[in-house]
């Protein structure tokens, strides 16, 4: 009810002062925010995304740490 809410004030002031790229923008994210929001409302697992951060940089920090020792 909020994102439509939201969504009901936002859309028409981008339209009007036509901002296409912005309006794009704010309708991603708000997709993104709102299957989120009804992901975790139904226990469904959500990813951490510090995991996928962890998975990148950890061979890099071990080369450095490898590199230091």
């Amino acid at each position: 009810m909020a994102a439509i809410l939201m969504m009901a004030f936002e859309i028409p002031n981008l339209w009007k002062k036509k901002l296409r790229k912005e309006l794009w923008v704010f309708s991603i994210l708000m997709l993104m925010a709102v299957g989120l929001g009804i992901a975790q409302s139904l226990d469904l697992q959500i990813p951490n995304p510090l995991n996928g951060i962890t998975i990148v940089f950890k061979p890099l920090s071990d080369f450095v740490y490898g590199m230091l020792k």
